[in-house]
């Protein structure tokens, strides 16, 4: 079954199993049957038993799903979310904001110099770079992020046990040896095959506040990031060049259908203005107050407006349960909403 008939089931929210079976195809419903009634007979018993062995072999290995306390808010808002996502790292490093860069695997030497200034400069100011692990444009700036002591995830497209492309393989364990995060979505063992990249871009755009494209030609994958993107209501920035340089031209065309033109990190936080306004990008997240512990939302509410996909982030929490919470905190008189998100009144700043 394909993500989006998988999205639109758990919408629906069928009962299980009998809900689910009923909306399957005849195929799917008979597999999951047999599976259910007769485990030992179901071809998928040693697939799912493959998978959790991986899985609780090292405690760097982990398998997120929607309802997992680590799995991305921000995947919830797009039309084709991965059913689930396997994950090799510290998942840590889902809890920073986060903009995808892509650009060429053939990038210009200025291309990749500007690959590198702009993933190392928002790892200075705490965003974690999101990309695909790939030679040229993503390489360069994941490899700068943690060289500047930043947080990196790389989405592949194959098992995340399997390095790819493998001349990345001393960035690859760079990545995890410094906090950063591999995932995808086909179980561990799959080999990259060359349908499932662009697929694997939407998770990396999905994962994302925005996209920066760095170098990219008329016709490219980073163009498809771009265009996916934009369905997903994220933003999407692009870096202007020589109108003589091949590499470029995608970037104008960018431009030229409404996407940010940035010079610098500073033109995508002025864009992003909610995140650039945001304590955890400026100092570090004050310890909680008597009154703040155990609660995950006023620690990161202050006098500066954080809209509510902001504070999903930060948090963690669903969205229901984040919207929730903040009535009954606009209910106690502890906060209210303002122009661009919520504020925390100002006695409550106080006590």
């Amino acid at each position: 079954m394909g993500a989006t008939r998988l999205a639109e089931l758990v919408v629906a929210a069928p009962e299980w199993p009998e809900g689910w079976l009923s909306r399957l195809s005849r195929q799917a419903a008979t597999a999951l049957r047999l599976w259910l009634d007769h485990p030992a007979r179901s071809p998928l018993t040693p697939i799912v038993e493959a998978g959790m062995a991986w899985r609780d072999a090292a405690p760097a290995r982990h398998l997120l799903h929607p309802g997992h306390s680590a799995w991305p808010a921000l995947l919830e808002q797009i039309a084709d979310p991965p059913p689930l996502l396997w994950a090799l790292g510290d998942l840590a490093a889902l809890q920073s904001p986060a903009l995808a860069i892509v650009g060429s695997r053939r990038p210009t030497r200025e291309g990749l110099a500007n690959a590198a200034a702009f993933g190392r400069e928002l790892a200075v100011r705490d965003w974690c770079v999101v990309s695909g692990l790939a030679l040229g444009v993503d390489g360069a700036t994941q490899q700068a992020a943690i060289d500047a002591g930043g947080r990196s995830v790389a989405v592949l497209g194959c098992g995340v046990d399997v390095i790819y492309p493998p001349r990345h393989a001393r960035l690859y364990h760079q990545l995890l040896d410094r906090g950063g995060l591999i995932l995808a979505e086909h179980p561990p063992g799959t080999r990259a095959r060359p349908g499932f990249f662009p697929r694997r871009n939407r998770i990396v755009t999905g994962l994302s506040l925005g996209v920066l494209v760095v170098e990219a030609a008329e016709k490219s994958g980073s163009l498809v990031s771009a265009r996916l993107a934009m369905e997903q209501n994220r933003e999407v920035f692009a870096l202007p060049g020589s109108i003589h340089n091949p590499q470029a031209r995608g970037c104008l065309q960018l431009i030229r259908q409404g996407a940010v033109l940035v010079r610098h990190v500073d033109d995508i936080l002025q864009e992003l203005t909610h995140w650039a306004a945001s304590p955890a990008l400026t100092t570090p997240a004050p310890a909680p107050s008597a009154g703040d512990r155990g609660d995950p939302l006023l620690r990161w509410l202050s006098d500066a407006p954080s809209p509510l996909d902001a504070l999903v982030s930060l948090t963690g929490l669903a969205v229901p349960e984040c919207q929730r919470r903040l009535l009954e905190l606009e209910l106690e008189g502890r906060a209210a909403q303002a122009p661009g998100g919520w504020v925390r009144l100002p006695d409550d700043i106080r006590a």
